[in-house]
């Protein structure tokens, strides 16, 4: 790499880490360069300035450039740091919050097929125990590609694709079947996968672990905003939240905490509150107050029109909303509203409420009623009374919701249905009646089971033959195992003629170096690293007279012309300067290089330094 090319790949990187947000200076230079130039030849350029040019024209470029610079997308316990961690510190912790009976809710975000997701199960297995678990666990794996999905779903892996699972964890996790490895089918049942867009779809609730690494790279600035906002509207408070090696934060730096930078493992920051959700889910702060404001009186007309009858009382007893549908059924008036529940006729009917809420408020948890009675106007109603404590971002409780679900058209089902199994138990006896016809069948079908049985002689005829083809196609076999015995014969004499060939090389005295018709390098022997300073991998395929080795090679190149001509020998000495600096005579010997059938193939290259050149 030219120290041009090394100043313009710096700059693209920059560029990227600028527009995109995306780190990549902790890879390798020769692997950027040879990857960025996979995807220059793919578009037709020649310049790193020129492609930069070309990513600010066509944006979709990018996806290209991270999936060429990210070969492998996915696999099981991909960067093995992270997940070390994961299993010693991240998950303990969220364990250690969470009572025994409590769920635990993961997300992985951009699953693509599955790999990162089982990933995730095994580790959660490992620390949980399997029976915990499954109890206890569910992982929502999410993806796009609806392709990639499916593959997911199967679970299914080839021997390539799980070379990464310790072998203890491959035998607990998996069964092999047809040299196919699939995850257990008893914790499959606890990842669930579905097609998600990250920017237009809505986040999934209630998250103790996001893990989306690689995904937010293939978005620009605003998309990555939302979707970083999606993830902390997501997660629970003092959640974790890991991403990719080449992911930062560095917008949303007040929304998460960084818990270890190096391994891109941060959480969420505590006590968010409803203006700061607002202006994360919208990233829009000129218009954050009327944006809020707009929202909430949005929020009471829905709850004043739902055809559901609700209301609400805080912590002290008062009713502070009734929606009309409930004015209108209980017969509430605007007056009520204010006034203790105690004061109010629907605080005992149809349903005693005080308790239930007193209960509900003491236990944290929902309180249902079911089929209550209302009798209004000579006519019969039923409902689903459900009282619900309410709470605020810090566990804080506000009061309760109570609603009133009218289930008069269920309950009529119901007694429908009721009436459908009386008539249904009738139409059993006349099925009975039915059964002894089919018995009349029976018979007749068991005359056809005798035809069936001479089929089956024939059958067995059949299966006779392909025995005996059986036999003959052993024979074959037994023929390439002889020939595949020769192959590998074949293949060790060859071996051994490299060997004796790689010997010669290092023995010669001098530097010997084997070009092809084009005069791209073939060998590269050890006397010409040593004498010239390049290694062998380095050079071999490299254009002879482009290598800057302290040789003027462009004088030899009349040299070389003329054994490609078939000119036989050619001598030429030549001044140079070795990898220590030492100025000397170096003397050049091209010979032909010549195939069995005379045909010339190359140009060899002896080179010997024959006197130091004095200063």
């Amino acid at each position: 790499m030219t120290p041009d090319t090394s100043s313009e790949l710096e700059a693209l990187l920059n560029y990227i880490k600028r527009s995109r947000g995306f780190d990549f200076t902790g890879y390798k230079r020769s692997t950027l360069m040879r990857r960025v130039q996979k995807r220059m030849q793919a578009v037709g350029i020649e310049t790193i300035n020129e492609y930069m040019d070309y990513l600010e024209v066509d944006p979709q470029e990018f996806i290209q450039l991270f999936n060429t610079i990210l070969i492998n997308v996915t696999s099981f316990f991909r960067d093995q740091s992270p997940w070390d961690y994961l299993q010693a510190e991240v998950i303990p912790a969220i364990v250690a919050r969470k009572e025994p009976h409590e769920p635990i809710r993961v997300w992985s975000a951009g699953c693509a097929s599955g790999q990162e997701a089982y990933t995730l199960a095994i580790a959660l297995a490992e620390v949980l125990g399997v029976e915990q678990f499954r109890e206890r666990v569910k992982i929502y794996a999410t993806d796009i590609d609806e392709e990639a999905l499916n593959e997911a779903r199967g679970a299914s892996y080839n021997a390539k694709e799980v070379e990464n699972i310790p072998q203890e964890l491959l035998e607990r996790y998996f069964a092999c079947f047809n040299s196919q490895y699939i995850f257990r089918k008893d914790l499959r049942r606890t990842v669930i996968f579905g097609r998600h867009n990250l920017v237009q779809d809505a986040p999934i609730s209630r998250i103790d672990l996001l893990v989306c690494r690689n995904t937010l790279m293939y978005f620009n600035a605003e998309a990555q905003a939302k979707i970083i906002a999606r993830f902390h509207f997501a997660l629970n408070e003092s959640a974790f939240l890991v991403l990719g090696k080449a992911e930062m934060l560095l917008s949303h730096s007040k929304s998460f905490t960084p818990i270890d930078l190096n391994r891109r493992i941060f959480t969420k920051v505590a006590n968010a509150r409803v203006r700061e959700r607002v202006w994360l889910m919208n990233n829009n702060d000129d218009k954050e107050f009327n944006y809020l404001s707009t929202h909430v009186r949005l929020r009471d007309a829905a709850f004043d029109v739902s055809t559901l009858a609700q209301m609400v009382v805080d912590v002290k007893g008062i009713l502070v909303l009734a929606n009309d549908r409930m004015r209108s059924l209980f017969a509430l008036s605007p007056r009520d509203l204010n006034r203790p529940l105690q004061d109010l006729e629907i605080s005992y009917r149809p349903v005693e409420l005080r308790s239930s809420i007193n209960q509900a408020n003491n236990k944290r948890q929902t309180i249902v009623h079911k089929d209550v009675e209302w009798t209004n106007s000579n006519s019969a109603q039923y409902f689903d009374v459900q009282v619900t404590p309410l709470f605020d971002f810090d566990g804080n409780l506000l009061g309760s919701s109570i609603s009133f679900n009218d289930v008069t058209r269920s309950k009529k089902l119901t007694e429908e249905l009721e009436h459908s199994n009386q008539e249904l138990e009738m139409a059993y006896e006349e099925l009975q009646s039915t059964n002894e016809e089919l018995e009349t069948t029976n018979e007749e079908l068991q005359s056809t089971n005798e035809e069936l049985e001479t089929t089956n002689e024939e059958l067995q005829s059949t299966n006779e033959e392909l025995e005996t083809m059986n036999e003959e196609l052993q024979s074959s076999n037994e023929e390439l195992q002889t020939i595949n015995d020769e192959l590998r014969r074949r293949s060790l004499q060859l071996n051994e003629i490299n060997a004796f060939l790689e010997a010669i090389l290092t023995s010669i005295r001098g530097a010997v170096v084997v070009v092809d018709r084009e005069l791209q390098v073939l060998v590269w022997n050890n006397k010409s690293e040593d004498l010239w300073g390049w290694r062998s991998e380095e050079v071999k395929g490299q254009h002879f007279l482009n290598l800057d080795i302290g040789l003027p090679v462009e004088q030899l190149l009349q040299a070389l012309r003329s054994c490609l001509l078939g000119v036989k020998y050619q001598e030429i000495t030549l001044k140079a300067t070795n990898r220590r600096g030492r100025a000397s005579n170096c003397q050049v010997v091209c010979t032909p290089l010549m195939s069995a059938t005379t045909e010339i193939r190359g140009v060899i290259m002896l080179m010997e330094e024959i006197s130091e050149v004095e200063n």
